[in-house]
């Protein structure tokens, strides 16, 4: 049964559920939003659809991996920094372990990205995004105005296909919420709690900020090559805006040109890192291990994996406090009312591309992902299951087509 949105909970409740997300979430950051929204929002209850797109809407803002900020962000919200470090680490760890396990045996493994079995996660996460934008466009775009505010947002980001045009369709949103909305009447009981107070946030963003201006002078005076690692991992998680497939040719430039891991490798752990659910930033742990300069293996997978991360919790960590006190401000509050709005718009255009445009493909595919709307949507089965089915239909067609 759920609980009142808001409430608080053991450490433990974070990590098992998050464990239960970074086992079965599938499609990318996307997908990963509209699975969250399925448990943690409609099943659980831990907080509630304004909440929750406010939360985004954050997260699409900062640098970093916006479904991985996400995570983290409910984790705080549940059990404060305790629960925003056990949320990280349950949703990233499963895909970051079989990551850095494909490093050890890369040679034994072919490329699985066009395997029909993942094929199938890929239509499944369409109809996952599917419900999660009709879902929230219900309760978020309930008059005319924020309906084609939402549109207006997913044309934006079609024609804009990059994070100016996300981060310019949310500024947007904002400016006419703040002009054309009245503020709600939130309840304090409707506010966010992350836990985290503000000196704790002054001294995270002062350590991302060190970091980020102090890493490269301490490798140009001779630091060595992990720390050089640290610098170049730290980096790519703290300037790419929509993490996911754009943090790739960063760390394509950082690790092929110096020689430290050759270039099929590289594109082989890219394959495998598609057919595994959970964040795509867990690539860098297969990058640290398959390394060929010490340090590499498991202390390489470990150094390569917190250095991406690091800057996203940081910055977290940071604007959070913040965050919590400058929302209870009535014209915030009708600036969010905008920006939720074009946060469906946002969630509307990823659905088109690149969750549909890359899983279907034809008459079977639409078949499949019409399938599994229904029966998340209307026979509301678990989405583990659903992918479970997802992956077998395809796979049985696949089969069938070799015949």
């Amino acid at each position: 049964m759920a609980e009142p949105a808001g409430a608080r909970g053991p450490v433990l409740d974070v990590l098992t559920a998050f464990l239960r997300l970074g086992c079965t979430s599938f499609g990318g950051p996307v997908a990963h939003l509209g699975y969250f929204r399925a448990d943690l929002v409609q099943r659980r209850g831990w907080l509630d659809e304004a909440g929750f797109a406010d939360i985004v809407a954050l997260c699409q803002f900062l640098p970093g991996p916006a479904s991985s900020q996400t995570a983290m962000a409910i984790g705080m919200l549940r059990a404060g920094l305790p629960g925003g470090l056990a949320a990280w680490a349950s949703f990233t760890l499963p895909s970051a372990v079989l990551m850095t396990g494909f490093a050890y045996g890369v040679s034994l493994v072919g490329d699985v990205a066009h395997a029909a079995w993942l094929h199938g996660l890929k239509i499944v996460a369409v109809a996952v995004v599917a419900q999660a934008v009709w879902g929230m466009g219900r309760t978020l775009c309930p008059d005319r105005l924020r309906a084609s505010m939402a549109v207006g947002a997913a044309i934006m980001a079609l024609a804009v296909p990059s994070a100016a045009g996300q981060v310019g369709a949310i500024a947007v949103g904002g400016v006419i919420g703040w002009l054309a909305l009245p503020a709600p009447a939130v309840p304090p009981g409707g506010l966010l709690q992350f836990g985290v107070r503000r000196r704790a946030g002054v001294v995270a963003l002062a350590v991302f900020f060190a970091l980020l201006a102090g890493l490269p002078l301490l490798v140009a005076a001779g630091g060595g090559h992990a720390l050089a690692l640290l610098d170049r991992f730290f980096r790519a998680g703290a300037l790419v805006f929509g993490g996911g497939h754009v943090v790739l040719p960063l760390l394509q430039q950082a690790v092929v040109p110096p020689g430290w891991i050759g270039p099929d490798a590289f594109l082989a752990g890219y394959g495998a890192a598609q057919a595994l659910p959970g964040p795509l930033f867990s690539f860098a742990a297969y990058l640290g291990a398959a390394m060929g300069p010490a340090p590499s293996g498991l202390a390489g997978a470990t150094l390569c994996l917190v250095a991406i991360y690091l800057p996203s919790f940081l910055l977290l960590v940071g604007v959070l406090p913040f965050w919590d006190a400058l929302r209870r401000r009535a014209a915030v509050q009708s600036a969010l009312l905008g920006v939720n709005a074009t946060v469906v718009g946002l969630l509307l255009a990823a659905l088109y591309t690149p969750v549909w445009t890359s899983a279907i493909t034809g008459r079977a595919d639409f078949a499949i992902g019409l399938a599994a709307f229904l029966a998340l949507a209307v026979w509301q089965l678990p989405p583990w299951l659903v992918v479970l089915l997802g992956g077998v239909a395809a796979a049985a067609l696949g089969w069938l087509h070799a015949a």
